[in-house]
């Protein structure tokens, strides 16, 4: 998966690290399940926090930004650790600002655009808490993950996202001093792409080497990086699940060639996307042969509802076993659906890969070897190294539009001026100018997605099916 942070339409929303008092935080309410056998769960009282990414972010003594437009404040930022002391983030208002809504219990709606006082918000990104100031951790090892997805209103070139990420349980408030915000305002964000956009990492704030994008968002020197699971990545037309593994083992800062840049892609921290490469061991029903499977009207009806479930299989069957394998499947109208197997076809069939429909090292390594892949993924430790992570992982649900690539590594094809029938090329039926970014937030804003009904725990113990 490629991911890129999706720019605010208002330049006040960045963020910082003391705490402000002029919006006070309370955190919508997102319970979840937790469950043991078919039909025997609890309930959790979970919340979701917004990234500290999307937050007004001010001088400590009053309402000036400490970032607008593309640029800091040079007084109040002249450097990483003073623009720290100096910048205070604030609480948000959820539904108005940024369309955060909880239409029901145990439901949670993401608009994409939404007109507020200071313009419009695009896009947001929220993480579960477990209490006020705390993530909700999980060990996902000999475990399944399930939740309900409607998509039913996510056109092309946007992405309802779900995935965990192997941040700091509290935001990194302990382990960095210049941090006094950490999860209760959704700090300590990283993923495997070591993103440099993220304008505080370590508690310090990014402003080394920043250079501004498109008008609204930049990167700096520094990247954060750390092991992800992408769960769910979709709109109406494709979807993909994605293990990312890293060499570390937590939220690690990066700079240069550990960032996996340009030419040090194949020497960074992590097992990370890049835009000229089709690297990323990813399971795309589309991209591996079977058309008809993920779209409206198909095997898995995207009009409506579907419930969503992702296995961890370990070599020995416990919670502390090495992750072998990763499983998916779908509840739909009450009839399970297995995931679609791998049916490449172009001018012939293509041999040397085998016909499954879960991720492995050895499927991945045959992916990699018949799409003309380096096999990062293996070279950082495989599923070996992804099970290792996935003991303390963080959950992250997002919905965003791509303003690096337009959202074609996921659902057109990619690089789009490769051929299209050449393996691994193409992704889905979507026309890669339609996720443009000001293509989609103009003829969508209406967009959203909905996630509801999310469960853990043991194997075949989240769902059931008449």
């Amino acid at each position: 998966m490629f991911r890129a942070l999706t720019a605010l339409s208002f330049a006040s929303l960045v963020l910082g690290q003391q705490v402000g008092t002029n919006t006070v935080e309370k955190h919508p309410s997102l319970p979840i399940s937790v469950c043991t056998a078919p039909g025997s769960c609890t309930t959790e009282a979970t919340s979701v926090v917004l990234d500290a990414n999307w937050r007004w972010t001010h001088v400590t003594t009053g309402y000036t930004n400490c970032y607008e437009g593309s640029k800091w404040n040079a007084t109040a930022c002249p450097d990483g650790k003073t623009c720290a002391a100096n910048c205070a983030i604030d609480g948000a208002d959820y539904a108005k600002t940024y369309g955060i809504t909880t239409p029901s219990s145990g439901a949670l709606q993401l608009q994409f655009v939404t007109k507020n006082d200071n313009g419009q918000n695009v896009g947001s990104r929220v993480y579960l808490m477990a209490s006020d100031t705390k993530y909700r951790t999980f060990n996902l090892l000999n475990k399944e993950f399930t939740l309900d997805v409607d998509t039913s209103k996510l056109p092309c070139g946007l992405n309802g996202a779900v995935y965990f990420s192997e941040m700091d349980e509290d935001g990194g408030l302990s382990r960095f001093e210049g941090n006094k915000a950490g999860a209760k305002y959704g700090t300590g964000y990283c993923d495997s792409q070591c993103p440099q956009d993220i304008k505080f990492i370590n508690g310090e704030a990014n402003v080394d080497g920043w250079g501004g994008s498109d008008g609204n968002s930049g990167v700096g020197k520094y990247g954060t990086c750390c092991a992800e699971m992408d769960i769910w990545e979709a709109n109406l037309d494709a979807t993909a699940y994605t293990p990312h593994p890293c060499k570390v083992t937590e939220q690690t800062r990066c700079d240069g060639t550990d960032c996996g840049n340009g030419d040090d892609r194949y020497a960074g921290m992590c097992d990370k996307d890049i835009l000229t490469k089709l690297d990323g061991c990813d399971f795309n029903s589309y991209r591996m042969g079977v058309q008809d499977f993920y779209g409206t009207g198909m095997t898995v009806d995207t009009s409506k509802p579907v419930t969503v479930v992702t296995q961890f299989i370990t070599d020995d069957g416990t919670d502390t076993g090495t992750l072998k394998s990763i499983h998916r499947f779908y509840v739909q109208n009450g009839k399970v659906i297995p995931n679609s197997e791998n049916v490449l076809t172009g001018t012939a069939k293509i041999e040397g890969i085998d016909a499954v429909n879960h991720i492995s090292d050895d499927f991945c390594k045959q992916q990699k070897s018949v799409f003309g892949d380096n096999n990062y993924f293996a070279t950082v430790g495989g599923m070996a190294a992804m099970g290792k992570s996935l003991e303390k992982m963080v959950l992250v649900l997002s919905v965003w539009d791509d303003h690096a690539v337009s959202m074609n590594w996921l659902d057109s094809h990619f690089p789009t001026d490769a051929d299209p029938t050449k393996p691994g090329v193409t992704r889905g039926r979507c026309d890669p100018a339609a996720g443009l970014p000001e293509t989609v937030e103009k003829a969508h804003p209406d967009a959203s997605v909905i996630y509801s009904n999310i469960k853990f725990g043991a194997i075949n113990s989240t769902f059931t099916a008449s």
